[in-house]
């Protein structure tokens, strides 16, 4: 079902908005059902991303209670990072 949203602007900016969407070949209405559906599918991402964060979140924490977690010294993960970043540089080069 759709749904009608409704805001209020000065005359001159809808006048000017109505302008620019004419000249894109479309209405204004369009111009913001657009704007309105870029804006949805942005905050979907969000989301999307949200969730993936809590899991992989959830999954750590659960993998710590369970005992099943390998910490690693701050100079170890360092290194590692320092040699993950020169194979990403030199995959680059090629």
């Amino acid at each position: 079902m759709d749904t009608r949203i409704q805001f209020r602007v000065d005359e001159e900016t809808k006048r000017l908005a109505q302008q620019m969407a004419e000249s894109q070949g479309r209405t204004l209405s369009d111009a913001c059902r657009q704007l309105t559906e870029e804006l949805a599918e942005q905050q979907r991402k969000v989301m999307t991303h949200d969730n993936w964060l809590t899991e992989q979140v959830d999954a750590a924490f659960s993998k710590l209670e369970n005992g099943k977690s390998e910490f690693v010294s701050h100079e170890d993960a360092r290194l590692d990072m320092e040699a993950r970043k020169e194979k990403i540089r030199n995959r680059a080069e090629k």
